[in-house]
């Protein structure tokens, strides 16, 4: 029955990932969803922009601690370990609809693009952000970053063994192309409000920070990330590097 219950914990706790990762996409290119980034500004510009602050900051901290190896080990001392990885997409999806639910637009247009070229390029950089970041989670394994592998491991009895490095892909070429698919998603508009800015402003400030964070912790936990590191870019591609790494790693 335990391992039951904790399978359908990670399983509704990915069904509300997915979901709340459907309308993101909606929220942040206003588009179907009810309520978008944008929209009639409801109250003074100071005070939208510091309940938006704390909403950014709040996803944030959230993020950044519960992903912390000691944050992680504490945690595992009151839910089981199987049920870890699913606790963090939990907490991390719910932190979004907060954000969702209770954003404030501010108003104000930063850039405009009309002509129906730049548009359509926009846009489809827009969708390009999108379709990155969902391709690399697959190429990372989709369901050990989400927590089912972990709950169908103990479902089915079987111990959880962490993945192996691996550099799939554009993996071969940046070090980092979920963030730059975020990137791409966050920044690739043709109407760049003063709400929009704000918002891509601080996801890309808190994804900077991140990625230090985020190497730190691997470095530590894996011997071979620091020439992994020396070799491939962060973001931006440089292909003599890339062709040094995929030499080496062939």
């Amino acid at each position: 029955m335990k391992r039951t219950l904790i399978l359908a914990y990670g399983v509704i706790s990915y069904l509300v990932f997915f979901a709340t990762f459907v309308y993101a996409i909606g929220f942040v290119g206003d588009l179907w969803v009810p309520k978008t980034i944008d929209g009639t500004p409801q109250l003074p510009l100071l005070t939208a922009l510091l309940i938006n602050a704390g909403l950014l900051g709040l996803f944030a901290v959230q993020h950044s601690v519960m992903a912390r190896p000691a944050f992680k080990r504490l945690l595992t001392r009151f839910i089981p370990q199987a049920a870890e990885r699913s606790t963090y997409v939990l907490a991390s999806s719910l932190a979004l609809v907060a954000l969702f639910v209770y954003w404030q637009p501010m108003g104000g247009v930063v850039w405009q693009v009309t002509d129906p070229v730049g548009r359509a390029l926009l846009y489809g950089g827009f969708a390009f952000g999108w379709g990155l970041v969902l391709v690399t989670t697959f190429l990372i394994n989709h369901f050990d970053l989400f927590g089912l592998r972990q709950v169908w491991l103990d479902f089915t009895r079987r111990p959880y063994k962490p993945l192996g490095f691996v550099t799939p892909g554009p993996y071969k070429i940046i070090r980092h192309p979920l963030y730059v698919g975020w990137f791409f998603a966050f920044w690739s508009t043709p109407t760049m409000t003063v709400t929009h800015l704000v918002f891509a402003l601080a996801t890309t400030a808190y994804i900077l920070i991140a990625i230090r964070l985020e190497e730190r912790d691997l470095a530590k936990a894996l011997p071979q990330y620091d020439t992994y590191r020396a070799r491939v870019p962060m973001l931006v591609p440089r292909m003599d590097k890339a062709r040094r790494w995929q030499e080496e790693t062939a």
